[in-house]
């Protein structure tokens, strides 16, 4: 899969065999380095800002939000099951070489390492603590919330900033991560206007999440702290779930309406917009019985 971010043409492999998750580019990885994109002409995005900062990606699959942050001077280590480190590390030799006969100047590194959630061996392997821990599309089962709380808590320092992006698929989930989330972390969602205008979609979302202040001697500077990156990022102060738009089913549907409005009849598709009528295919026949 061809992809251009920041003016490098990169090349992410996937393995449509596989049975495992990670071996496929999600749009909310998309959606991330995109934003990354937009972002880094200036505030905490920039790379006069990032440049030499450790990065941790979580569930990395093919590694191209991980390669995002490198691209703005981090160093990255990105993370997977063992049975996902193959491609990834694929994806990674191939795209640094892209890079290197480019632009090498402003290209921090990036790495491989195995990481199971919850494995204390993993964890103290990668050398916590991280300034920036990510992640895209790691949230899709109830059960995998308390291993992935865990992890960021053992990877992270006091001043750590945690970037999570993900596509809503169950209310139930999303509405027990938020709860897992708040109780931790000061939450805020990132504003659409802050993303690209084409990557982007009602039902992927991106948070930036900060850990509370200890002690309410803090409290002025924290508040200052959030006002400044409300400035910088353009993250909502509404209401998270509000921002969302969470719907009582237990599965968020697709804005089909808005999205065949916007789309002529015989118009040819972008490679974004059939991406998303892909992904809201897959899941009508995930529920269809056939008989």
């Amino acid at each position: 899969m061809p992809l251009e971010i920041l003016g490098h043409e990169l090349q992410f492999a996937q393995d449509p065999n596989s049975k495992h998750h990670g071996t496929t580019v999600w749009d909310a990885s998309l959606v991330f380095a995109k934003f990354l994109e937009r972002n880094c002409r200036k505030g905490r995005f920039s790379p006069a800002k990032l440049k030499g900062k450790r990065v941790i990606e979580l569930g990395a699959g093919c590694g191209v939000s991980g390669f995002g942050m490198a691209l703005l001077g981090c160093d990255v280590t990105v993370t997977d099951q063992k049975e996902v480190l193959p491609l990834l590390q694929r994806n990674v030799d191939r795209n640094i070489s892209r890079v290197m006969q480019k632009n090498p100047e402003s290209f921090g590194s990036i790495k491989v390492s195995e990481l199971q959630w919850g494995d204390e061996s993993h964890i103290k392997a990668v050398g916590p603590p991280f300034d920036y821990i990510i992640g895209t599309d790691v949230v899709y089962v109830e059960h995998l919330l308390e291993p992935l709380l865990q992890t960021i808590l053992a990877l992270s320092g006091p001043r750590t900033t945690i970037l999570l992006g993900y596509e809503i698929r169950s209310t139930s989930v999303h509405e027990k991560m938020l709860q897992m989330w708040k109780k931790n972390f000061d939450v805020k969602t990132v504003s659409k206007s802050k993303m690209d205008e084409t990557f982007q979609h009602p039902n992927i979302q991106l948070f930036i999440m900060g850990f509370k202040p200890l002690a309410d001697s803090t409290e002025n500077s924290s508040q200052a702290a959030a006002e400044k990156v409300d400035v910088e990022t353009g993250v909502q102060d509404k209401n998270t779930e509000e921002n969302i738009g969470v719907e009582g089913s237990d599965h968020v549907e697709e804005n089909t309406e808005d999205d065949s409005k916007s789309t002529p009849q015989n118009a040819k598709l972008s490679e974004w917009e059939a991406r998303r009528y892909g992904s809201m295919a897959a899941r009508i026949l995930k529920d269809v019985k056939i008989s």
